[in-house]
């Protein structure tokens, strides 16, 4: 069974703990996710079954989509509201400079690595340095916010909805926000409406997957938007034993056998006029 199954993470429980459970149900410890949530955060959680599990880091790259709230004029040290508050003031901001700011917001720009990360810095992750209280530099990193839209206020409650790349971290995003604006901002509540092309509408329960009333993706939806190729038995007899092939692509290509597939290819490296594989699915 390689495929995906895309669940809804209800708050409260890590991405780990939608993993075991899945275990538990489907009998099987060949499962991964893509792109972790917080235990406070819910929705979209693409969890790969089988062979699938090798395309996490594929899919991982994909475009994230949130509707995020959070708090002006509260600060924590984990930039969410789980963490102990370091500052904490009044403010009077109007919306038309919170619009103002939230539209700046759309771009490319470089932002810190909340502390309270898995982002390893010297062989060890940031969250250890703090729970330490260790100093360390924290790291930066291109983000990209597609778009940034503003859904209520609520006197010093903001809600967003925003469509980031790879990479980005909201409570990062959040704080950044609080400081354009002359202040300081803790999220407060976070929820992943879409990954790449799996969306919050498709998503299922754990109690769905229980009661085998979930959606499953099999490998090829998985991949739709990579090309794909129905190849004869000399091909697969190549691409089977995961031979280098002459070939030019852009990015991957999936060879399938009566909608079956076989293997994921990508360029070469050494050869951008070669291909090999990527992930071997038969």
């Amino acid at each position: 069974m390689n495929g995906a199954i895309v669940i809804d993470k209800p708050a409260g429980i890590t991405s780990r703990d939608v993993v075991n459970r899945l275990n538990q149900i489907l009998e099987t410890k060949e499962i991964g996710h893509t792109g972790t949530l917080d235990p406070m955060a819910t929705g979209v959680l693409v969890c790969l079954i089988g062979r699938a599990t090798k395309l996490s880091n594929i899919l991982t790259n994909q475009d994230k989509e949130y509707i995020a709230t959070f708090k002006l004029g509260v600060l924590t040290d984990t930039l969410d509201i789980t963490g102990n508050i370091l500052i904490e003031e009044k403010v009077n901001i109007k919306e038309t400079e919170i619009k103002k700011t939230l539209k700046s917001y759309i771009k490319t720009y470089s932002q810190e690595v909340p502390i309270y990360s898995a982002v390893k810095v010297m062989g060890k992750k940031l969250y250890e340095y703090a729970r330490c209280n260790e100093e360390v530099e924290l790291p930066k990193r291109d983000v990209t916010i597609y778009d940034l839209k503003l859904l209520s206020i609520d006197k010093d409650i903001i809600k967003i909805k925003t469509k980031v790349s790879k990479g980005t971290y909201i409570r990062g995003l959040v704080r950044d926000i609080g400081a354009s604006l002359g202040t300081v901002a803790t999220l407060t509540e976070l929820r992943r409406t879409s990954l790449g092309n799996f969306k919050i509408d498709n998503a299922s329960s754990l109690d769905d997957v229980l009661y085998n009333k979930h959606y499953f993706y099999n490998v090829i939806e998985i991949l739709k938007d990579y090309p794909k190729e129905e190849i004869d038995p000399k091909m697969l007899y190549k691409v089977k034993n995961g031979q280098i092939l002459d070939r030019e692509i852009d990015n991957y290509i999936l060879f399938v056998v009566r909608d079956k597939e076989i293997a994921l290819y990508k360029k070469y490296d050494k050869d951008p006029q070669k291909i090999k594989p990527a992930v071997m699915f038969y």
